[in-house]
């Protein structure tokens, strides 16, 4: 047995305790990850406007299907702290257990998962950026277009919000035409000429809209004419600091959702670290409960442990019960034919399945079920 410990009738019972306790423990844990999934689902749909993909909503939307996940969980461990010193309950929850077990370690593995593709994604969402708001600013103009109505707004709202100008920087609104040519005077001259002067038709302009000006700067905003020097009083377009903002969005938004993913590393850690004290602490319980009935003396003492074999005899075990699973799903053809030694060829089987899984205990069946559990849960999507 590995890493095995011995339990009096005392220590047992403080043991439920203690896990009954810091079960509860993990629920409101769950509830926290639930709900710090909803609040970055919650920000990352105010700037979905903004963004080309939704591949970094993997991350709030593993956060939630975990922490519902895990509500669940815990709560039947605290159901099974409570019927621990039942002789009566307890045996009910053997074969669930296994299951338990299984989800309780998928769950931790999907929580390590959230922390590396916080880092993984953000090449991704960087790149997502500056499509969205590539299309966003060249959408700036179209405010009479349907389903383009409200882009102007939340451009403007966003440079102001997170202060900011532009996809990389002011530069941006330089190439593409954001003033929508409802607005346009074209029996103007200056109009006119700008027009003719571009390849492509557009009215371009070496400004920028409002939200992009500081107000911390002393200087009023400008907005025209960035370019000329001729066009303001003492003004030097390439040595003076203008009085816009110089981060780009890009940029700016980046940094907030990748701060926003970072800080809840500590907090998804120490949930996989509360999750794992409530996983190996009810091993413990439920192999000294099971030990104390086998020896018929509920109340004498008896060993848990973690594993009943080897980590290699057990990873042995695991694999044999995997082999196991898979020749049952097949469909065996001499079977189907009804051959006359097909019984005879199917009784060794059964009493080789049989003694291997004997031979494994419950550990074993625990491990394969975890193995055949993430298999499953790894092809299943995601995304809400």
């Amino acid at each position: 047995m590995l890493l095995k410990i011995t339990f009096t009738q005392q220590r047992r019972v403080r043991l439920a305790q203690g896990l009954w306790l810091m079960s509860w423990l993990a629920v409101m844990s769950g509830a926290f990850i639930f709900c710090l999934g909803v609040y970055l689902k919650t920000e990352l749909l105010r700037r979905a406007e903004v963004m080309d993909n939704t591949e970094i909503h993997m991350v709030p939307n593993i956060l939630m299907m975990v922490g519902l996940v895990s509500i669940g969980t815990n709560w039947v461990a605290t159901r099974v702290c409570q019927d621990s010193l039942d002789a009566s309950r307890f045996p009910r929850w053997k074969l669930l257990l296994m299951a338990w077990f299984a989800v309780a370690m998928l769950l931790c593995c999907l929580l390590l998962a959230v922390v590396v593709l916080s880092y993984a994604l953000q090449g991704r969402l960087e790149e997502s950026l500056k499509v969205g708001l590539r299309n966003g600013i060249r959408f700036y103009k179209d405010t009479d277009v349907p389903g383009r109505c409200f882009q102007k707004e939340t451009i403007d709202r966003l440079q102001m919000e997170f202060r900011c100008c532009g996809n990389n920087n002011f530069k941006d609104w330089f190439e593409v035409q954001w003033v929508s040519n409802r607005y346009l005077d074209f029996t103007s001259k200056d109009v006119k000429d700008r027009i003719r002067s571009n390849v492509d038709g557009r009215y371009l302009l070496d400004g920028v809209p409002f939200s992009c000006c500081n107000p911390a700067s002393p200087r009023p905003c400008l907005q025209y004419h960035l370019t000329d020097n001729s066009a303001h009083y003492s003004y030097d377009y390439q040595a003076e600091e203008l009085n816009l903002y110089s981060r780009g969005c890009r940029q700016a938004l980046t940094d907030y959702y990748m701060e926003m993913m970072n800080s809840t590393g500590p907090g998804v850690l120490s949930v996989i670290l509360i999750q794992m004290s409530v996983l190996v602490s009810l091993r413990y319980l439920q192999t000294a409960v099971e030990g104390a009935t086998a020896l018929e003396d509920p109340e004498g003492e008896s060993v848990g442990y973690l594993l009943e074999k080897g980590v290699k005899e057990t990873f042995e075990d695991v694999k044999a019960n995997v082999l196991d699973i898979l020749k049952f799903a097949q469909v065996d053809p001499s079977a189907a034919e009804g051959s006359p030694g097909a019984e005879d060829a199917e009784k060794p089987a059964d009493n080789t399945t049989e003694k291997r899984w004997e031979g494994g205990g419950c550990v074993s069946a625990f491990f394969c079920f975890g193995c055949v559990s993430w298999v499953v849960a790894s092809r299943a999507p995601f995304g809400f």
